[in-house]
C-alpha cells in the first residue's frame, strides 16, 4: 500500500506538529535505515543547520511560521543515537556533504558534527562517493522504519510505503547503495575533505 498526503495539509499548523510525529517513528522504529544523496540526515543535523532547511519549508509552501519550536522538536528527535536502545545504517551522498545550506560557518559545524558522532555505537554511517559504481538506477532518497515502512519525502507530498513487497525492493536497493559506500576511514576522509573545502571557502 502507498500514501500520500500534501505537505500544505500536514504543516498547516506549522512545522512542530510534523516533527513531534516523526519523534514517535523514530522512538518506535529499534532498526531503521536512510539513504541520503543530497543533504544530511535529520537525525544528525545541527540546529544551524535544521533552521536552515526549516525556513526554507516554511518559505516554499507558505505554511505557519514556527520554525524555532520545529527545530526544538528535530533536536528532540536526535535523543535516539543517546539512549542506547536503537540502531541506524544511513548513507550519505558525497553531495550531501557539500550541498550549501546556510553558507561556510553553518556547513562547517556540520561537517564538525559528523565526524564527532560517527563512532556512536547507534550509527553506522557510510558516504556514497560521487564516483562510486552502483549496482542499480539512481534514486531519490528514503527512509526504512523497520520492516513496517519505507517514507520519500517529495517536493510537494510525503510517500509512505507499507506493502511487504515494495519494502523488500527498498531494502534491496539500500544494500546496493551500503555495498558501493565507503565506511571507517574512509568515510571520515571523505567528510573531513569537505570539512577542509567548507573551512577555505
Amino acid at each position: 500500500m502507498t500514501s500520500s498526503v500534501p505537505w500544505q495539509q500536514r504543516l498547516s499548523t506549522g512545522t512542530e506538529d510534523i516533527q513531534d510525529e516523526v519523534i514517535g517513528w523514530y522512538q518506535q522504529t529499534r532498526h531503521g535505515k536512510a539513504y541520503v544523496p543530497t543533504m544530511i540526515w535529520g537525525t544528525l543535523q545541527t540546529e544551524a543547520y535544521a533552521t536552515v532547511i526549516l525556513r526554507q519549508v516554511v518559505e516554499f509552501l507558505g505554511v505557519p511560521d514556527d520554525v524555532p519550536a520545529g527545530v526544538a522538536k528535530r533536536m528532540e528527535r536526535q535523543q535516539v543515537l543517546y539512549d542506547g536502545e536503537h540502531h541506524y545504517d544511513v548513507i550519505l551522498g558525497e553531495q550531501a556533504l557539500y550541498t550549501n545550506i546556510g553558507g561556510p560557518e553553518v556547513m562547517r559545524g556540520q561537517m564538525e558534527r559528523i565526524l564527532r558522532d560517527i563512532s556512536l555505537p547507534s550509527l553506522t554511517l557510510g558516504v556514497l562517493s560521487a564516483t562510486a559504481e552502483v549496482g542499480i538506477v539512481p534514486k531519490p532518497g528514503f527512509n526504512i522504519f523497520g520492516d513496517s515502512r519505507a517514507h520519500y519525502e517529495l517536493v510537494s507530498t510525503g510517500v509512505d510505503i507499507t506493502d511487504p513487497d515494495e519494502l523488500a525492493l527498498h531494502n534491496k536497493a539500500f544494500s546496493a547503495f551500503s555495498n558501493a559506500a565507503c565506511y571507517g576511514a574512509a568515510a571520515e576522509k571523505l567528510i573531513s575533505k569537505a570539512l577542509a573545502f567548507w573551512s577555505n571557502g
